[in-house]
Formats: C-alpha cells, sequence, structure tokens
C-alpha cells in the first residue's frame, strides 16, 4: 500500500505474525496505526511493539465505534487479514483514494454458509479506492532486499517480534 508519513493505518489480525509486522513497519514509515485483535494480551502485545491504538474486538461496542474514536480523520490504508464484518465497515471509514491490502479472510475461513455479501462496489466508486490481493511471493524477487531492510530494523529495534519455542513433539500443545 506504499504506506506515507501522516497517514492512517488500520491492520486486522494485528497480533498475528503478519499483522504484527505492518503495524510496525507502518510506524516505522511515519503513520498512524491502529489495530484490532482477538484479546486484552494481544491488545496489550500490539501498544507494547507501538501501536497507536489497539482494541479487543471481542468487547468493543462496535467496529465502527472503535474506528470513530481511534480514526477521526478517516483510514488512508487498510490490511485485512480478516474479512467480512471488518471489510466493510472499515471500507465505510477509508478517505477518498484510500487504498487496502487484503491478505486473509480469517472470519470466513471456517463458515459453514457463504457469508451473505453486502454491496460494497458504491465505497469503491465514490471513494475511489484502491484494493488489492496481497500474497508474498509476488515478490520473490526482492525478498533479499526485504530481509536485509527487516534485520536492519530488528538490530536497530524498530521492528520486535515474539517468539514461543517448544522443544519435543509431544510438548507442541503446551
Amino acid at each position: 500500500c506504499k504506506p506515507k508519513a501522516g497517514e492512517t493505518v488500520v491492520v486486522t489480525g494485528a497480533a498475528g505474525a503478519v499483522g504484527s509486522a505492518v503495524g510496525q513497519i507502518a510506524k516505522i514509515k511515519g503513520c498512524r496505526v491502529v489495530g484490532f485483535a482477538g484479546s486484552d494480551a494481544k491488545v496489550e502485545y500490539l501498544k507494547s511493539i507501538g501501536f497507536d491504538a489497539a482494541y479487543n474486538y471481542k468487547t468493543i461496542s462496535s467496529i465502527d465505534d472503535a474506528l470513530k474514536e481511534s480514526c477521526p480523520n478517516g483510514v488512508d490504508q487498510f490490511f485485512d487479514n480478516v474479512g467480512g464484518e471488518f471489510f466493510e465497515v472499515v471500507l465505510s471509514r477509508m478517505n477518498e483514494f484510500g487504498r487496502a491490502s487484503i491478505c486473509g479472510a480469517i472470519a470466513v475461513y471456517n463458515a459453514l454458509e457463504p457469508p451473505k455479501a453486502h454491496a460494497v462496489s458504491g465505497l469503491f466508486i465514490y471513494k475511489q479506492l484502491k484494493v488489492e490481493g496481497f500474497v508474498c511471493l509476488r515478490w520473490l524477487d526482492k525478498w533479499g532486499e526485504a530481509f536485509k531492510e527487516l534485520a536492519q530494523w530488528i538490530q536497530e529495534g524498530k521492528l520486535k517480534y515474539e517468539e514461543h519455542v517448544t522443544v519435543g513433539f509431544d510438548n507442541m500443545f503446551d
């Protein structure tokens, strides 16, 4: 989405490996970052790695209210790992010429029935939004460059990560 300093970025599934990296990179690029995750512990993690605002989607009154509070000037970029209701609500808060990268659809992976789709095409038209799917293999030829930059940010303390190591196959569910 080519983050620009001063823009507001919303990330869903923000506490995962991809979402947390996206949010931190947006912060490095000078953006305001708002994340959504599924537990209070994950929200605290997001705050500890520099997100400007973070919400437990399971305990907020509404996604829209959280966006009104944390994105009073609208959303410029949206990195979606979730889909479903999140996608529709965040799109409604997007600024004109906003950009969205769709990386996942956690909300619908295990659905027994396809979700009902709402008419959001008007938002794309009238807000002139740019939306594209995001699969990392598309940039395979740039991985070396990306890993070099990511490693530098890790060494500088700008990009943080959590790691959980389990020793022994029998212990993998502990």
